[in-house]
């Protein structure tokens, strides 16, 4: 079996995505976007649209589709398109043409002008700050603001006076887009009074839930597909804005519609990852000892506020062990794309700012960088009193300085003909979650057996995770096993996301294992089976009875039956109430700076991580080897230029800069192993998220050894190493 099911898929291109269906009949979807930060559309004359060769229909906030309110849990409520004539950014859908052709629908869309009575907008974060309000990460379950003092002490402030040593900075992180190489898109067909929607989405039963809602039509009355998704990483969380569109105008026209951003679009019409800037304040003993730890955080939302970026909560709440603690979350409203989850949302920008100052505090200390860390390690989160599961950093350092050859780190950095050298590192932190999931296990009369879930596999690799997993619950080679994801019609399997799918899908297909074992064992002893009365067990694949045995696939052919089926279902449990969970990790990089151009380039990279048991090994390099080249890219390369209209400068992928592999050095990743069965029955934490965490801080702190100038900002320019 190939390490990945799905490669020879995607790179012989068979691999069928959501817009590689067709079907006879079907039309095209173009979104018209605003072109302007904040106001109300007053007209759009269409005439000439409607009378454009091919065109089936125009769509707009005068003239528009029929779509209901949709409401969930997780998200709240969603913002749905040409619901109203309120704008609020550049590139906000505001318009849907139907033509024959997608050429037709594109050129059409041209057509259309759009008046507006422009108002007030406010497009950068620095003029935003000062309207900046206090609001707590909805979705963390906690308040905005959090204080934790020791015995005796009456402030943080006082915590800070009683400091030997005091560090004070602001950080600040630039605002992202997912990138996904498949734009958000989606095929929608209409049947009988059902709806079919292909579209890559990061969970299928809750992408046919939203479009059930919007449709205003009963849940069974729409199926999702979605077996191969072109990238996510928490930017297909929701429905877009195509999918909505191309199925609300596939039922208004009786024919199929497919409709797909441009990658233009991808950049204004989807959300991405918000602005933050950080201060922190971390205040120690001579002996590196933390005293206090105050982290206030600002980051930017949309101005419908649909999501917090929680850098303060998802990094200095838990990482260190400090007696005082006070963080802060804080939101500035502003007339930009909207903002939502992106790999390792707050811990990815948090750690910048959390792990710069704490380099920063070891050379205020002149102590070793690893040392300061490994003194304040926590055994819990502060003020928390559930340790972790299972936490092995210490291991991650030793072995990391080891492998990386730290010990042979100078404090200044060294030099290499006309290149500055250094080396930095940084602590990884991802919390350790677990969704709830079902999955459905078939016993086949031929000896193969179905795993099948609605969950998504956006490159993580859960299809082969549901494969091997499978196998090793049913005693039998991975071979023999087909797993099937992707689809609203099979048992739901939640979202991919929160590096959740492994420990998620895994205690389900454990849990679906055992039962459809304990039928297949009732089935085998009932009168008339070849172990009637008998008693029977099951060991590789096979039932065994009184100096007899049989495979399962013989046991079904002789009472008859094709197959043998059971739901196993797994949620998040009184293990919560028990201990902390998180994965941890240690990043280590080396950055090489020319003396005269000043150009930073990453030469080396070494990230040893925590993770509980490791599945598929390949697919968890793979995964850590992406987010830490994305780390690479946060601190280097990656940010939008928004100009002061709102419009975004580098909305393609010619200025919005992206790495390549000239840009990406060997990079090493090494495990360290420990099955984490405190957090679930498989033993596996997530690795899909904490490959990104920590990177950015360690390449600035690289930076900083190499140079001695200390940039506090990502992306890292040319310009801020000039002396």
């Amino acid at each position: 079996m190939p390490a990945r099911l799905d490669a020879p898929l995607k790179v012989t291109g068979s691999a069928k995505y959501g817009v590689d269906n067709n079907f006879p009949d079907m039309v095209y979807g173009y979104v018209v976007v605003s072109t302007i930060a904040h106001g109300e559309i007053e007209s759009m004359d269409v005439t000439a649209a409607k009378s454009a060769p091919g065109v089936l229909g125009v769509y707009s906030p005068f003239d528009p589709l029929a779509l209901g309110t949709v409401t969930t849990p997780m998200f709240g409520e969603s913002w749905l398109p040409l619901r109203d004539k309120e704008v609020t950014y550049v590139g906000q859908p505001i318009g849907f043409v139907v033509a024959e052709t997608f050429e037709q629908a594109r050129d059409a869309a041209m057509l259309i002008e759009v008046g507006y009575r422009r108002l007030p907008a406010v497009t950068s974060l620095a003029d935003g700050l000062a309207t900046a309000e206090a609001a707590a990460p909805a979705h963390m379950d906690t308040p905005a603001e959090i204080t934790v003092l020791a015995d005796g002490v009456e402030s943080i402030d006082d915590a800070f006076a009683a400091s030997r040593v005091v560090v004070d900075a602001t950080y600040s992180t630039a605002s992202q887009n997912h990138t996904p190489m498949e734009p958000h898109s989606a095929v929608a067909v209409w049947e009988s009074g059902e709806l079919t929607v292909y579209s890559g989405n990061q969970g299928s039963n809750l992408q046919a839930l939203e479009l059930a809602m919007a449709m205003e039509v009963d849940p069974a009355a729409v199926h999702a597909v979605n077996p191969f998704v072109g990238g996510a990483f928490g930017g297909k969380g929701r429905t877009s804005a195509p999918a909505f569109l191309a199925a609300a105008a596939s039922r208004a026209l009786g024919r199929p519609v497919k409709a797909s951003l441009t990658r233009e679009q991808v950049f204004t019409a989807t959300a991405g990852r918000a602005a933050t800037v950080q201060r922190i304040s971390l205040g120690a003993e001579r002996d590196g000892t933390l005293v206090a730890l105050r982290h206030d955080s600002w980051c930017s939302t949309d101005i419908g506020r649909s999501f917090i970026e929680p850098t303060s909560h998802g990094t200095s709440r838990e990482w260190y062990a400090t007696p005082n603690l006070a963080i802060s979350q804080k939101i500035v409203p502003l007339n930009l794309p909207p903002t939502t989850f992106m790999r390792a949302p707050g811990e990815a920008p948090g750690s910048f700012a959390l792990e710069s100052a704490m380099d920063e505090l070891a050379e205020a200390l002149g102590m070793d960088p690893i040392e300061l860390r490994r003194r304040n390690n926590s055994l819990a989160p502060p003020g928390k009193d559930l340790q972790w599961s299972s936490k092995h950093l210490d291991e991650c350092f030793r072995i990391g300085a080891d492998r990386f050859g730290w010990a042979g780190r100078a404090p200044k950095g060294r030099t290499d003909g006309d290149w500055l050298v250094g080396t930095g590192m940084a602590v990884a932190m991802f919390p350790a979650l677990r969704f709830p999931a079902s999955v459905g296990i078939t016993l086949n009369a031929d000896d193969t057996a179905d795993v099948q879930t609605s969950g998504a596999d956006p490159g993580t690799g859960l299809l082969t995770v549901l494969s091997l997993v499978g196998a090793e619950s049913l005693d039998i080679a991975p071979e023999r096993i087909t797993p099937r994801l992707g689809d609203s019609a099979l048992p739901p399997g939640g979202m991919s996301g929160g590096s959740t799918a492994t420990a998620s899908t895994g205690t389900a297909i454990l849990a679906g294992a055992a039962q459809v074992i304990d039928e297949l064992l009732a089935v085998a002893s009932a009168p008339g089976a070849p172990f009637a009365g008998e008693e029977v067990t099951y060991a590789d694949g096979r039932v065994h009875g009184d100096g007899r045995t049989m495979t399962f696939g013989e046991v079904l052919r002789a009472v008859g039956r094709p197959s043998l089926t059971a739901v196993g279902s797994s949620a998040p449990g009184e293990e919560l109430t028990k201990h902390s969970f998180s994965s941890f990790g240690a990043q280590f990089v080396e950055v090489r700076v020319h003396r005269l151009t000043r150009e930073a380039r990453v030469s080396r990279m070494l990230g040893v991580f925590d993770g509980g048991r490791v599945i598929n090994d390949q697919a968890a390099r793979g995964q850590l080897t992406g987010g830490m080249i994305w780390g690479v890219s946060a601190a280097l390369h990656e940010g939008f230029e928004v100009e002061p209209s709102g419009r975004l400068a580098n909305a393609d992928l010619a200025g919005y800069l992206l790495p390549v592999n000239a840009d990406i050095p060997d990079i090493d990743v090494h495990f360290v192993e420990y099955p984490d069965t405190l957090h679930n029955a498989i033993g596996a934490r997530g690795l899909g998220e904490i490959g990104t965490v920590g990177v950015a801080a360690a390449i600035a702190n690289a930076i900083h050894n190499a140079t001695g100038i200390r940039v506090r900002h990502i992306p890292i320019r040319i310009e801020d190493l000039l002396d």
